[in-house]
């Protein structure tokens, strides 16, 4: 099994910044993908930002420039660094995961509790 913790969330200011850091725990081979979504006030989940073992990137329209998502994969954590936050950035942050639970077994997907970002305006 897999945990992934998030850390890092709060309350901030407009245009101020916060990292989020979340950190994979348990029995496993190896973590593949990871990858930050958020889920705002009656709106649905949304992908905020992925990353791939070899740091390849992706990005929500709405948070390119500001955000960024980085890994340390020595560490099983990735981070996301925000700035220039928003009141729409307002929501739970959850981290998600792909983990090979074995070297050659299926690869499972797992989610973080998630952790609350309030930007006040």
């Amino acid at each position: 099994q897999v945990q992934l913790v998030e850390s890092g969330g709060g309350l901030v200011q407009a245009g101020g910044s916060l990292r989020l850091s979340c950190a994979a725990s348990g029995r496993f081979a190896s973590i593949n993908d990871m990858a930050w979504y958020r889920t705002a006030p009656g709106k649905q989940r949304e992908l905020v930002a992925g990353i791939t073992p070899g740091s390849s990137t992706n990005y929500a329209d709405s948070v390119k420039g500001r955000f960024t998502i980085s890994r340390d994969n020595a560490k099983n954590t990735v981070y996301l660094q925000m700035s220039s936050l928003k009141p729409e950035d307002t929501a739970v942050y959850y981290c998600n995961a792909n983990a090979l639970r074995s070297r050659y077994g299926n690869e499972y997907n797992y989610w973080g509790r998630g952790t609350q970002v309030t930007v006040s305006s």
